[in-house]
């Protein structure tokens, strides 16, 4: 496959002032039916690992398998990532149409073999199957939102889905909570399968794709997705398991390492060669889509400050119950979708990578905010900048998402939409590795140099501390509890300055790689 330059508008960027160009035909028929679909195929995706952390407890009780629990989340998280980029290929080739129906299926199938699981193995097994599916609805979703309206709509309906994401991360846990305590915690897979089934039954009926897109297409390159698929896997397993299940010099995790890397080699040639790549070359060629899928990558490093590290401040140092924890970062899931929602008012001004540019610098002052709030302040402190934070990376994330698919025509989105998704869960993963090293050896370095007196009487890793500190942790005295509550701010507050070190990182990935102005085509847009 070329570059496809040819399909796409002389015109540098899409302004008011500049007309725009048309809107384009009436919108298809049932599109509104359409959009309904894929909100609710979003909200499965989203509301499903926020139910399931609520009812760890429940599952655990039931299944056994304690040490193994953390997988019914990096297993799906894995699954999820390793297959975006296939599915994003497929729905090029295939259209998206059966793309997400057969994603679905999985999803729904791997949702009731959930809730028929025997044992923990079994039920991270099915969860994988769920992950699998779980990919070609989170890329593809997005990819038809873009097919479905022009680039003056798509702000709306992809913030749209960005408040989908943010209503399942407040009613996630409390659904969850309500099914395991009151009724059993498999209803929490069993209620996918009517809303799933609903949303494909929409999407059959509603979702009609030109057939001139899909004429003359080539085969696809199976041998290439298969490479993609064992090349991330293999990362990405080592990335979950290095530091916590084996160190990272351990024979294991330097194994895991190079067969990633000779996976990866391989995978190359093989795409090299194919007529069309799952990887395309001009995914990294175009200074659009290579800048964007830095800076995205960027963005999914930063987010994990806030999302795995802020619960345990709130609660260890604010001394806040879960409940109040959880609302204080809710409180980015509020500004984010409605900044969002504005910014296209905003990218049709200034350009999308002007408008990403400007929530990415609002991140780092965000970021930065943090690290100076008051030690044991109050809990509006944190809940204000968090705020912030997310007003600023709705600007910074939608309008690069928009415009990387405004630039390619419709045999390219699903491939230009996967990568920027893929870099960001890619981002995710090795955040969650970098801050736990920062935490863990922030706190290490706290413990060492304690005083004589209360050497020994602490714990030892970051996890340890935020169970010590939390009402029901015992055997700390008052000036030990104190200490360790210093020690924790200090590597929340390291974790939020790395954060803000790959904010810095995406504004310079923006400046120097990704150009002012995104070439538009109005190549499928309806």
């Amino acid at each position: 496959m070329g570059d496809g330059e040819g399909s796409r508008s002389s015109k540098p960027e899409l302004t008011p002032d500049r007309g725009g160009g048309p809107l384009g035909p009436p919108p298809p028929p049932g599109r509104r039916l359409v959009v309904a679909a894929l909100m609710l195929s979003m909200a499965l995706v989203a509301m499903d690992s926020a139910c399931v952390s609520t009812a760890v407890p429940q599952i655990v009780s039931d299944l056994g398998g304690f040490s193994w629990f953390s997988w019914l989340f990096s297993g799906y998280l894995l699954a999820v990532t390793v297959t975006l980029p296939i599915y994003g290929k497929l729905a090029d080739v295939r259209g998206r149409k059966p793309v997400l129906l057969v994603g679905s299926a999985v999803f729904l199938l791997g949702s009731l073999l959930c809730a028929a699981a025997w044992n923990m193995p079994s039920l991270i097994v099915f969860r994988l199957l769920q992950g699998l599916g779980g990919g070609a609805i989170q890329g593809t979703v997005q990819t038809i939102a873009a097919d479905l309206y022009p680039l003056r709509e798509r702000a709306r309906i992809q913030a749209a889905m960005s408040t989908v994401w943010a209503v399942s991360a407040v009613a996630g846990p409390a659904v969850g909570g309500l099914l395991a305590g009151y009724a059993d915690w498999r209803w929490i897979f069993l209620v996918n399968l009517p809303l799933g089934l609903a949303a494909m039954l929409l999407l059959r009926r509603h979702l009609v794709e030109p057939a001139e897109h899909l004429a003359g297409r080539a085969a696809i390159d199976w041998a290439g997705a298969a490479g993609v698929f064992v090349t991330t896997g293999l990362l990405l397993f080592a990335l979950v398991q290095g530091g916590t299940a084996w160190a990272w010099t351990s024979p294991q995790s330097l194994t895991l390492f190079l067969l990633a890397a000779a996976a990866g080699g391989l995978t190359a040639l093989v795409e090299r060669r194919a007529a069309e790549p799952v990887i395309p070359g001009w995914v990294w060629r175009r200074p659009v889509i290579a800048g964007v899928n830095l800076a995205l990558g960027c963005l999914g490093v930063l987010m994990i400050a806030p999302m795995v590290f802020l619960p345990t401040y709130a609660q260890s140092v604010l001394g806040l119950s879960p409940v109040l924890a959880g609302f204080v970062l809710s409180a980015w899931t509020v500004s984010w979708p409605l900044s969002a929602a504005l910014s296209s008012r905003i990218y049709l001004r200034i350009g999308f990578r002007d408008t990403a540019l400007l929530g990415a610098c609002g991140a780092v002052l965000g970021l930065l905010a943090f690290t100076v709030l008051p030690f044991r302040g109050a809990a509006w402190q944190p809940t204000l900048v968090m705020l912030a934070i997310g007003g600023c990376l709705g600007l910074f994330q939608l309008p690069l998402i928009v415009g990387v698919q405004s630039s390619v025509g419709w045999g390219e989105r699903g491939t230009a939409t996967a990568s920027v998704l893929f870099c960001r869960q890619v981002g995710q993963s090795l955040g969650g590795v970098a801050f736990a090293v920062v935490a863990n050896s922030t706190l290490t370095a706290w413990l060492r140099d304690a005083p004589a007196s209360l050497r020994g009487r602490l714990p030892a890793t970051l996890d340890a501390a935020s169970r010590a500190l939390l009402p029901s942790g015992h055997g700390l005295t008052p000036r030990s509890r104190d200490y360790l509550q210093h020690a924790v701010s200090a590597a929340v507050t390291h974790v939020y300055l790395g954060a803000a070190g790959a904010a810095v990182a995406a504004v310079l990935a923006l400046a120097l790689v990704t150009p002012r102005q995104f070439p538009v085509t109005t190549e499928g847009t309806p």
